[in-house]
């Protein structure tokens, strides 16, 4: 499902046939539609249509366009709609040096002020900035950002503005423009944005994607933008759907997220399993450390899985290019799973990946890669240091005493009976990319593998 964060349902475009709009919506697996206001009489007309239709969810607030009229009466009446159990946010707000239709001293007064507003009623921001990037940030850095936390509306700023919104726990929302032949630029900064921080908008009625361009836009039509967004990111149009929907899902607070770990979960065209949350590591950056979430799937297991739920979680993989073992925990601590469940995969002619910290011969002792010969395809092993001394610092392997040496001998073995070992490293700050470069290639003579700090899954 798709949820449509930024729409202007209020408006006249709509008047005729809202209806059929919502109802192609929902045809399009648009489950959810953020409506914004950006005066007091968009506002009031966007909690009645959240009233009215059970999947129309709203934002009041004042735009920046509008401030130069708004009162303290209208400020009252902000603060009620604010208490509505549909009302999401506190947005449109903002500065729009662009047009200039509030004098620029009154867009920054009212959005301090509604920057307080927010954090009173304990909801995230929607944000407007338009050519004016370094007030918008000044000011968000210096009042703060509410604790739900907020969103770039429309992003169309340079990557500087992007990266330090993400610093301070912002989101970015990506609509129409996306899709432009002209949005070049703005592609090569959403790509290095994580995935786990992006939304998807329309901005309807206004610029329609492509191959929409020149119509009025509407929530169903956020379906390109998640195509556009799934190219750019190399994942699938169903990964973008779930991720990006989680996110709405919890900077908003509508609805309640999965609370049961997964055991099987695709990613691209890959079918993930994670058998265990046990780990031989307690790295540092471990994304578990700050979430359940990896792109979109809960992985927070209740309790092991035996291998008949295995099984019955991953019907259908068939139709995936590949199995990996990987989750929440080293795969190898249950040996007898990733056996006797690659034996299963392996009978259908599917390839087979364990992503792994490499403790496997600490555990298991030397004949663990035989036992997995025939079996597994692929091993991707967490390298993560040119050191031994780092390696303990950011791994803090719980296995004591020749971990990160055990790792190495353990990638040494495995490429003579493993088809393909490949070893990867987070670049993260503080590691030495090129030295790990070297350790691969000259001391360990397997591939490296770069992943991106900011990027999980």
């Amino acid at each position: 499902m798709l949820i449509d964060t930024h729409a202007h349902l209020d408006m006249n475009q709509f008047k005729d046939d809202l209806k059929d709009v919502l109802s192609r919506a929902k045809s399009s697996r648009v489950s959810h539609i953020v409506t914004i206001g950006a005066d007091p009489a968009s506002s009031q007309a966007a909690a009645l249509l959240a009233a009215d239709h059970q999947e129309v969810y709203f934002a009041p607030g004042f735009h920046p366009h509008d401030v130069k009229s708004v009162t303290e009466k209208d400020y009252d009446s902000l603060r009620a709609l604010l208490k509505d159990k549909k009302a999401v946010a506190v947005g449109e707000i903002g500065l729009d040096y662009h047009y200039d239709l509030s004098p620029r001293d009154v867009q920054r007064e009212h959005f301090i002020r509604q920057l307080g507003l927010a954090a009173e009623a304990g909801k995230p921001v929607i944000i407007h900035s338009r050519e004016a990037e370094k007030d918008t940030m000044d000011i968000i850095e210096s009042v703060g950002l509410p604790a739900r936390g907020g969103t770039m509306h429309c992003f169309s700023g340079s990557y500087e503005t992007a990266r330090k919104a993400l610093d301070i726990g912002m989101h970015i929302s990506v609509g129409g423009t996306l899709t432009f032949n002209n949005s070049g630029p703005l592609r090569e900064i959403i790509r290095k944005v994580p995935i786990e921080r992006l939304l998807l908008e329309t901005d309807a009625p206004y610029l329609a994607p492509k191959p929409m361009r020149g119509k009025r836009n509407e929530p169903a039509y956020v379906r390109y933008v998640a195509e556009t967004l799934a190219d750019i990111m190399g994942l699938s149009v169903e990964d973008v759907e779930r991720i990006t929907t989680l996110n709405a899902l919890a900077l908003f607070g509508i609805d309640s997220l999965p609370d049961e770990g997964a055991i099987a979960y695709p990613i691209r065209s890959s079918l993930y399993l994670n058998i265990t949350n046990r780990c031989t590591n307690a790295c540092i950056f471990c994304v578990r450390n700050k979430t359940d979430f990896v792109k979109g799937h809960n992985l927070r297991l209740r309790q092991e899985p035996s291998i008949d739920e295995i099984l019955r979680a991953m019907e259908g993989f068939e139709r995936y290019d590949e199995v990996v073992f990987c989750g929440y925990g080293e795969p190898f601590l249950r040996l007898d799973v990733i056996k006797e469940v690659a034996m299963r995969v392996k009978e259908k002619g599917v390839k087979v990946r364990v992503n792994t910290n490499g403790h496997a011969l600490l555990i298991h002792g030397p004949g663990v890669i035989s036992e997995v010969k025939g079996l597994v395809d692929s091993l991707s092993v967490s390298l993560n240091s040119p050191s031994e001394e780092q390696y303990n610092d950011l791994c803090r392997p719980l296995i004591k005493g020749g971990a990160y040496a055990g790792m190495k001998d353990f990638v040494i073995r495995a490429k003579k009976e493993i088809p393909e070992v490949t070893v990867t490293v987070l670049a993260m700050p503080g590691v030495d990319v090129a030295a790990c470069r070297k350790v691969a290639e000259e001391e360990l003579g397997v591939p490296l593998r770069v992943r991106e700090y900011d990027e999980v899954g």
